[in-house]
């Protein structure tokens, strides 16, 4: 039963920040986001949800594996599951500054950092589970919209920058 509890947390975890990031900031999005202007290839805002719904779930789950395979938090799983952490902060900065602070500076800065922790971490997980770091395939393709998207909006709304 415990390693079903395990499996639970890990896979919801990552569902935690994005739906505090989402509830927190709902209110910008009509308000503040439907007036930038945003390039034609931009996903409907119906997108949004579904998109991060299976990706934290692919996500979450993929950390269990590696967190079993590794045996837990020992001292193996300190750079994998650092790595890991320390994206998935960043992953949950983006609303609040984008959308909270409406700050396309730092939402910029937050995203490139955070594509790089997040190619850090398939890396590292490669070499421990190849499903955990498929498994975060789909993010890293997702996260490259984001900060093509993040970019454009950045450059096309200069008057909104700070």
């Amino acid at each position: 039963g415990r390693m079903w509890a395990y499996t639970v947390g890990f896979t919801v975890l990552p569902h935690v920040g994005g739906f505090l990031g989402w509830f927190l900031n709902r209110k910008e999005i009509p308000e503040w986001y439907e007036k930038l202007k945003k390039p034609s290839w931009c996903p409907s805002r119906r997108v949004f949800p579904v998109a991060w719904t299976m990706l934290y779930t692919g996500m979450g789950y993929a950390s269990y594996l590696v967190w079993n395979d590794l045996g837990g938090c020992g001292s193996k799983a300190i750079v994998p599951l650092g790595l890991y952490g320390a994206q998935l902060v960043l992953n949950w900065a983006w609303p609040p500054l984008f959308f909270g602070a409406r700050n396309l500076n730092m939402a910029l800065l937050d995203v490139l950092l955070l594509d790089g922790l997040a190619v850090g971490t398939v890396c590292s997980w490669y070499r421990i589970n190849r499903v955990a770091a498929l498994l975060l395939l789909p993010y890293l393709g997702w996260l490259a919209m984001a900060t093509c998207l993040t970019i454009r909006i950045w450059k096309d709304n200069p008057e909104r920058k700070s």
